[in-house]
């Protein structure tokens, strides 16, 4: 028994480490995805989606913790009792999601590693069982260092785990796992190769047939059955290749100019996911910056999922000298972490992004 526990005590805290990292490396994506299950499609928990960034941070940065608890041997009986309570409540929210397919993906390890309803279900009831080999095996999980040292340690991964949660919520991740990485080119991630795996859907129709319903399945041809069609009911086999982006798009009120502006050999995309919820210090850095790269021979634009009412006004009270055009708010939450954010690209490769904190910092 000593010795399961001590394997589960070891892969335990090393995976609560690395997939609260994950998190705490990019907590604002993780607040969208509490977001999400809080919405009314899902648990329908809609007052808490205003705390929800402050939620994600003592979660990830309480996740770490306590991997860094288990594996040092810090209040073992604390540090189990609280992964215990933890890992029962991701369980069932994974299996609430996977079962109502509400939610496509959990975002346990952010965006380094997507994982399906069912699979994120099916890793959070293994780590229930090693919690619950830890649980009875408390008594066998021993501080590998003396009080002073140990408690030391406990404390500094506390106090590095809230500074690191801070600092990246000021600037952007340290580790960018997104499609929008600098280096990445977005009409490349976009694509779909001509012998990329089309996917596989399974129609089942329905007719009746002598005062009679019946089903009949197909790839997607239509039956040929002597009968009233009555309706037809598509499901997802495989979903084949999916690129890397997929709603990215630019757009005026009048047509789409995505292919335009990604030909562009310097252009700086000025994200505000919502105008209207941009942070104020940082909107009024916009002026400068924009005009100053205007001047440099850069094409300027914004991107927002608001209203035309709400973009001309915050373009008349900053005094904005560049066209915000439309794009989806989940895509711009995606591509910099900031409200607002700058990304630079260059025929449409990411040659740099910044926090608006960081605006100072870039070079033209």
């Amino acid at each position: 028994m000593k010795y399961i526990v001590q394997l589960s005590r070891i892969f335990t805290g090393i995976l609560f480490i690395i997939s609260g990292f994950i998190k705490l490396n990019d907590p604002l994506g993780f607040s969208y995805k509490l977001e999400e299950y809080f919405s009314s499609d899902v648990l329908n928990i809609e007052f808490l989606i205003p705390y929800a960034l402050g939620i994600s941070v003592l979660v990830v940065v309480f996740e770490v913790v306590l991997g860094v608890f288990l594996l040092i041997g810090y209040k073992p009986k604390f540090t189990v009792w609280s992964l215990l309570l933890m890992i029962v409540f991701f369980t069932f929210l994974t299996f609430y999601s996977a079962y109502f397919d509400k939610v496509k993906d959990c975002g346990c390890f952010g965006d380094a590693l997507a994982m399906t309803p069912w699979e994120s279900f099916s890793k959070d009831v293994v780590l229930l069982v090693l919690i619950l080999i830890l649980f009875v095996g408390v008594k066998h999980i021993k501080p590998i260092f003396s009080k002073l040292p140990t408690t030391v340690i406990a404390l500094l991964s506390f106090i590095v785990s809230l500074w690191f949660g801070y600092h990246v919520l000021m600037h952007l991740p340290s580790i960018d796992f997104r499609a929008y990485a600098i280096g990445n080119n977005l009409p490349e991630e976009m694509a779909i190769p001509d012998d990329a795996q089309k996917p596989i859907l399974e129609y089942t129709w329905t007719f009746n047939v002598n005062g009679e319903e019946q089903e009949f399945v197909t790839n997607g041809s239509y039956p040929s059955v002597d009968g009233e069609y009555v309706g037809v009911e598509t499901k997802t086999i495989d979903e084949g290749y999916i690129p890397a982006i997929q709603d990215f798009s630019i757009e005026s009120d009048e047509e789409d100019l995505t292919s335009y502006f990604l030909e562009k050999d310097k252009l700086v995309m000025i994200t505000m996911y919502n105008v209207n919820k941009g942070e104020s210090e940082g909107m009024a850095k916009l002026k400068y910056f924009a005009d100053d790269a205007m001047k440099k021979g850069y094409t300027v634009i914004g991107l927002s999922s608001s209203g035309p009412a709400d973009k001309a006004q915050v373009k008349a009270d900053y005094n904005l000298d560049f066209d915000i055009y439309l794009c989806d708010e989940k895509v711009v939450k995606t591509i910099v972490r900031a409200n607002p954010g700058i990304i630079i690209l260059n025929k449409g490769t990411v040659v740099n992004k910044a926090h608006w904190n960081d605006i100072e910092d870039i070079e033209l």
